[in-house]
């Protein structure tokens, strides 16, 4: 295979992991800081496909992402989930009593701060990626600061790990998905999951009535999740997560929902990977 793919973050980051799980282990990636910068990679063509977290079973929704895939009319052509585990890492040779700050990811930060209530002496900041601080640690020899991040990166950067699955709720699991610019060509009988986005209005019951309508057409409901409209306030777009059996179910409510939303788009088609 040789794409190249764009991640949230560097060698090392949770993002890195999802990639090499999915695409092999020598697949060519592309470091991005930031998710922004991750989708300008796949439209201006420097990445061909890409790695973005969506939500987390802890924390929820990624809600920003859900924006970025829609308005840069990105598509869903699979999904990915890993088992998160946190470990609280710092230059060898010195103990938790050492470190005055730690840096990371603010989701890490959240998912972590029942741990570093035992420590009200180490100052948390939140910055833009688990991996970078790591490797800013080990390019600046600095002590006193430690960093969330996974065991890979502290293989990979020479960090001693101070504390292993620091984590609040130790069954913490990340949904990825894989997106690209162009949709993928799946056959039809392989295809048993869409991602779906819809606009409604204002009448009452309307929100109802396409559930029930997806009920009717055998669609099994596994996320729903509301996005205000920027330019129309007040107003919301939801993004929609289904399963089913036979992809003609599924088509039969793409022709009804077309119908009866507002608007109404596909993010992806793949297939479902069961948790």
């Amino acid at each position: 295979m040789n794409n190249r793919v764009a991640i949230q973050g560097i060698l090392g980051s949770f993002h890195h992991q999802v990639a090499q799980e999915y695409f092999g282990s020598a697949v060519e990636v592309n470091e991005c800081l930031s998710f922004d910068a991750l989708v300008d990679s796949l439209i201006n063509k420097t990445s061909d496909i890409a790695v973005m977290a969506i939500e987390n079973s802890i924390a929820g929704s990624i809600i920003p992402n859900y924006a970025l895939i829609d308005s840069n009319n990105l598509h869903i052509i699979g999904e990915h989930y890993i088992n998160v585990n946190h470990n609280f890492m710092a230059l060898k040779g010195q103990s938790i009593s050492d470190i005055k700050e730690v840096y990371s990811h603010p989701m890490a930060l959240l998912q972590c701060k029942t741990f570093f209530k035992q420590y009200p002496h180490i100052k948390l900041v939140e910055d833009a990626d688990t991996a970078e601080v790591a490797r800013r640690i080990h390019q600046g020899q600095l002590k006193g600061v430690g960093a969330i991040a996974s065991k890979a990166a502290a293989s990979i950067f020479d960090l001693e790990i101070l504390a292993e699955k620091i984590q609040t709720i130790q069954t913490n699991s990340t949904r990825f998905v894989i997106v690209k610019t162009k949709n993928s060509i799946i056959p039809k009988e392989e295809i048993n999951k869409a991602s779906i986005m819809f606009e409604l209005g204002t009448k009452r019951g309307s929100l109802a009535t396409v559930l029930n309508v997806m009920s009717d057409c055998k669609l099994n409901l596994t996320k729903i999740q509301s996005l205000p409209k920027i330019e129309t306030p007040w107003r919301y777009s939801f993004f929609v997560d289904v399963t089913f059996e036979q992809y003609e179910d599924f088509e039969k409510a793409k022709a009804l929902l077309g119908i009866m939303a507002s608007h109404f788009k596909v993010h992806g088609e793949y297939k479902n990977v069961k948790r």
